[in-house]
């Protein structure tokens, strides 16, 4: 590596997302300088100026450019062009610093492939971490890949007050980096890279990363979890990171005494609006029902924010539009209401409202997708919204997909319950039906003549 990069991170206190972006470069041997802008309202003005006007942290730079915020770095890394800013790889494009790939894929018959495990694990969530404790103590060698969220949805909780064996509660960044911990004290591997495709038509299975690495593995857990949805309005894309936000336990404190709209019915809305309120003049809960979906606990956590003054919930309303500009983020919300709800579809309706709200921030919070892209070529089963299809039932393989050998568990699945002690119970499910399968049909073909059975046997 030629002279070292200068790499500046401006971050927050309690930024799952900050935490992200240090995780990488941590990863990469990367020296970096961090400034924690919360409370400091010159250093804030400072970040803002040199990243465009955004309002976001993390804003990562190097050598005096901005590369952006956690999804930027990302997407850079997935493309491979984050380690030709640090100056990681040569002209060639081949690694200097990465010791693990040294002579990897070079070696005759090994064809493309870094590596081979008994058993590769998508995802770093709870039930990905889960599935990953209990297939070390296995001994089956788990391999987890972060994927494009790290540790999951629950990173992005404020406080876990459910999760069993916690009088207190526990924050969810806590609680994942626990897991990882133990995960990896009883052996398994933890990764960055997001699994692009899973080639099933050979055994060992093929697991093929975005940014062209190839593993190989005797058995696959689908633990990808979910990410958030958008409403896919305008200015939604267009003000991203600039007053719009998916994340309020992110970003919620860079808009301190602004009125601030929160969409969504279930408990994802309602612990957001709730958080918010530390921070927001009013809060504005947006449903496009007459009551939310949420659990009992947050519907009177809101209603005591309601009674309160902090919160004011809107019934029967959409979103149509997030106005402003990147320079001078948010300043307004277009919406529509209807009396009998779900205004959207009733436009023509004379009943139908529009108005419009004057708001610092606007946060979207109506559930999530599946992350099973990677699933779709192979002979996995997936329902219309994109979740696997398991055996289900009684007695094992409840988590068993239509191939042998690949698994699937947490809100890759779970559509319902969608809750951290579900995904870890899943997850365990999933690691002893890995084990099983790899217990039974691998080690039988191996005993045979040395190598996997064929996809139908």
């Amino acid at each position: 590596m030629t002279d070292d990069p200068r790499v500046e991170i401006y971050t927050k206190t309690n930024c799952p997302y900050c935490e992200k972006a240090e995780a990488l470069f941590d990863e990469k041997g990367v020296d970096y300088v961090t400034y924690n802008v919360t409370g400091d309202e010159e250093l804030f003005a400072e970040m803002k100026e040199r990243a465009d006007g955004r309002e976001t942290a993390p804003e990562v730079f190097v050598d005096d450019e901005l590369v952006g915020g956690w999804d930027d770095t990302h997407a850079l890394e997935e493309a491979g062009e984050l380690d030709e800013k640090l100056g990681l790889v040569t002209d060639g494009g081949s690694e200097t610093s990465d010791e693990d790939r040294a002579g990897g894929g070079d070696a005759a018959g090994e064809e493309d492939v870094v590596e081979h495990r008994k058993l590769v694990v998508t995802g770093t969530g709870i039930a990905a971490l889960t599935a990953g404790i209990y297939a070390a103590r296995s001994n089956n060698d788990p391999l987890l890949f972060e994927g494009d969220e790290p540790g999951g949805q629950l990173t992005l909780t404020t406080d876990v007050e459910n999760y069993p064996g916690f009088p207190e509660g526990i924050s969810g960044p806590d609680l994942i980096n626990d897991m990882k911990a133990q995960a990896e004290r009883f052996g398994a591997d933890i990764e960055h890279g997001v699994v692009e495709a899973v080639d099933d038509s050979v055994r060992p299975f093929r697991v093929e990363l975005s940014n062209g690495d190839v593993y190989t593995a005797d058995a696959v857990i689908a633990a990808s979890g979910a990410s958030a949805r958008t409403l896919g309005i305008p200015g939604e894309d267009e003000l991203m990171g600039y007053g719009v936000s998916t994340c309020a336990t992110c970003d919620g404190a860079f808009f301190r005494g602004e009125d601030m709209v929160v969409v969504g019915g279930g408990d994802a809305a309602a612990e957001e609006a709730s958080f918010l309120t530390k921070f927001a003049d009013t809060v504005y809960l947006v449903h496009r029902r007459d009551e939310l979906r949420a659990e009992d606990y947050w519907e009177d956590r809101v209603q005591q924010h309601v009674d309160d003054g902090d919160i004011q919930v809107l019934w029967n309303t959409e979103a149509v539009e997030v106005n402003g500009t990147p320079e001078d983020g948010v300043s307004d919300v277009t919406l529509v209401r209807h009396p009998e709800g779900h205004p959207t579809a009733k436009l023509d309706d004379e009943a139908t409202e529009q108005f419009s709200l004057n708001v610092g921030a606007f946060f979207v919070a109506i559930g999530h997708t599946p992350n099973t892209e990677y699933l779709e070529d192979t002979g996995v089963e997936l329902d219309d919204e994109g979740y696997i299809l398991t055996q289900g039932g009684k007695g094992g393989g409840q988590t068993k997909t239509d191939v042998p050998g690949i698994f699937g568990a947490g809100d890759v699945v779970d559509y319902h319950y969608q809750q951290a002690v579900t995904a870890a119970g899943m997850g365990c499910k999933a690691a002893i039906d890995a084990d099983d399968y790899l217990e039974g049909e691998v080690s039988a073909a191996a005993g045979e003549g040395g190598e996997a059975a064929p996809a139908d046997d």
